[in-house]
């Protein structure tokens, strides 16, 4: 079986500054792969060039069969295959948390209301925010805003989930209850590439822990390699408890 993700030797300066050089990985259907290393290591960009968010100098990117790198890509479709969440939740302050998840099935893949209502409901259950369907943004903690940004984008039914640093602006106890519900989604099946800080997080779920360090992919393999590190840059991140 050929890998939902494919990213071959892919570069990127920003003005004068490389902040990925000949980076190359791939991801399996149904694999949870965790991408850390320190600020200003490229993790964050690659995860955005994976969804075009970021375009590459050189190399190639093929996600769920689409070229990603190609000038005929059609981004739309791209886009309904992948999912992505950051730190900051883009939740709708004027619409309750069901208007936010209905959105984008309406507005993008034209879903009737009937049914875009039926699968709202459906992934507050799976992030268990059934009951504040009805309530606003404003009236939610930090967690759960980015628990109702993980359910909009299951919202959209996508092959592949991207998940860039969610937890960083979470209190200890918030940041548990998200990645409870990320923790669920990698039980169920979902292919999902996380930049993350959270280690233990890293060691419990991830099938594949990439660490990435000056723009490149520095050290890869299963979750083990971040208790026996065959680098002394990851060793020392690990070590630092960053």
């Amino acid at each position: 079986m050929s890998p939902i993700v494919e990213i071959e030797n892919i570069s990127k300066c920003f003005g004068n500054t490389r902040v990925l050089e000949g980076v190359s990985f791939t991801v399996q259907k149904g694999a949870v792969v965790a991408i850390i290393g320190q600020s200003g290591s490229g993790k964050s960009t690659a995860l955005r060039c994976i969804d075009r968010l970021e375009t590459v100098d050189q190399g190639r990117i093929r996600v769920c069969g689409h070229e990603v790198t190609s000038p005929g890509l059609d981004l739309h479709q791209l886009r309904r295959d992948v999912g992505i969440v950051f730190q900051s939740y883009n939740l709708f302050p004027h619409l309750t948390v069901l208007q936010n998840i209905m959105l984008a099935p309406r507005l993008v893949q034209k879903v009737a209301k009937t049914e875009a209502k039926e699968r709202a409901l459906a992934v507050l259950t799976q992030v268990g925010l059934a009951e504040k369907a009805e309530c606003y943004p404003s009236q939610l903690s930090g967690g759960q805003q980015q628990r109702v940004a993980i359910a909009r984008s299951l919202a959209m039914q996508p092959q592949l989930m991207l998940f860039d640093e969610v937890t960083s602006a979470l209190d200890p106890q918030l940041t548990g209850e998200v990645l409870r519900v990320m923790e669920k989604l990698a039980e169920g099946g979902m292919t999902m590439i996380l930049v993350t800080h959270e280690m233990a997080f890293a060691r419990k779920v991830a099938d594949e822990v990439i660490f990435m360090h000056k723009g490149r992919v520095w050290e890869r393999g299963p979750a083990s390699i971040l208790d026996a590190p065959a680098t002394t840059e990851l060793r020392d991140f690990v070590g630092n408890g960053l």
